[in-house]
């Protein structure tokens, strides 16, 4: 039998641009483990910062040595490589802006080729924190105050940013978290204390973002929640995440040792059970499909279970929460990117019956 020819598409043009080298890389390796090395034959596409495409031995270079190369090609961004009119699914593993805000997604739908993960109207409302928010809040997800903010209320004349800091202040209080609206991987966010730390922070999320959101902070345990289908989602055991950080900054996410995963958390059954519920009604809110990882804060002193986010494109490295929740869930590394592959299959077909 022939194998099914998978387009592993991995780099992309955002600050997360090496956490995707090495999450492809493990998916690479899961792909050729049995019994999916009989199933698939990985054809790998590297998209350079520049944004242009690569495959061949560049593309399996980037892929096997795990580091972007120190110089790139001049970019064709009009041209696909000729590998890839031969790729019969689609496996984009790109974080952050122009890999799982909708427009990659966008851009494969329009080859008409099956991909794995979410859509685009899922993708780009769960990559915009604000529209994300107003979806959950729609839902009726409980979650933490928060406050939309604009680049031009921040860079705008003295008594407008006067009045605008005002009410976070009151709004809000401290400690509060500002982060651009459209970043993954906590890149541009600042944890503030004072109106001084409030200035300069908001001041530089839109420097990264013309959107952005203010959170009120909460004392709580972080815990998150794998989610794994199409239209009948299954939820995984819930993890919770403990670092040595102010906060779960992105230097703590991705450097070895500085924060830890406890699989499964130690929670009463009845919170497991309702951020498990949560996570999928989170997933449908956004009409989500293939994965997601949904974030939450656990209150342990009024039992409130509040939703943080959700990541419709969640990191596959050694470090990576997603792949760790479903190990121990029962379902190893090679059998999720399996079933991930599949569940691309079945979503492909269900949108052509319905075209």
């Amino acid at each position: 039998m022939a194998k099914l020819r998978v387009g592993l598409l991995f780099g992309g043009c955002s600050g997360e641009h090496e956490v995707s080298v090495v999450s492809a890389g493990a998916i690479a390796k899961a792909l050729q483990t049995s019994p999916n090395d009989d199933k698939y034959e990985v054809i790998p596409f590297y998209i350079q910062k520049n944004g242009g495409w690569q495959s061949g031995q560049v593309a399996q270079g980037v892929l096997t040595s795990g580091t972007p190369p120190v110089t790139e090609q001049l970019a064709d961004r009009w041209q696909f490589p000729d590998e890839a009119a031969s790729i019969e699914v689609w496996f984009p593993i790109l974080h952050g802006p122009n890999g799982e805000d909708g427009t990659i997604q966008g851009l494969l739908q329009l080859t008409q080729v099956p991909y794995v993960g979410s859509g685009v109207l899922a993708s780009a409302a769960s990559m915009d924190k604000i529209a994300m928010k107003t979806l959950f809040a729609a839902e009726g997800l409980p979650q933490v105050n928060y406050a939309a903010v604009t680049r031009s209320q921040v860079w705008s004349d003295p008594c407008v940013y006067t009045k605008l800091c005002d009410r976070l202040e009151v709004e809000l209080g401290y400690p509060c978290f500002v982060k651009p609206a459209n970043l993954g991987s906590s890149v541009g966010i600042s944890k503030v204390r004072t109106r001084a730390e409030l200035e300069v922070a908001l001041d530089n999320a839109a420097s990264y973002d013309r959107r952005i959101i203010v959170e009120a902070g909460v004392v709580a345990r972080e815990v998150e929640c794998a989610v794994l289908g199409n239209d009948n989602p299954k939820a995984s055991v819930v993890g919770e995440i403990s670092f040595d950080s102010d906060f779960y900054d992105y230097e703590t996410k991705y450097t070895a040792g500085r924060a830890s995963m406890v699989i499964p958390a130690n929670l009463p059954d009845e919170v497991t059970q309702t951020i498990q519920a949560r996570a999928i009604q989170a997933f449908q809110a956004v009409d989500g499909a293939g994965l997601s990882r949904v974030d939450f804060f656990y209150i342990e002193q009024t039992g409130e279970v509040l939703i943080n986010e959700i990541n419709t494109l969640p990191g596959f490295t050694s470090t990576s929460m997603y792949p760790e929740l479903w190990g121990a869930s029962g379902v190893p590394f090679p059998e999720l990117v399996d079933r991930l592959i599949q569940l691309a299959l079945d979503y492909h077909s269900t949108q052509e019956a319905t075209a």
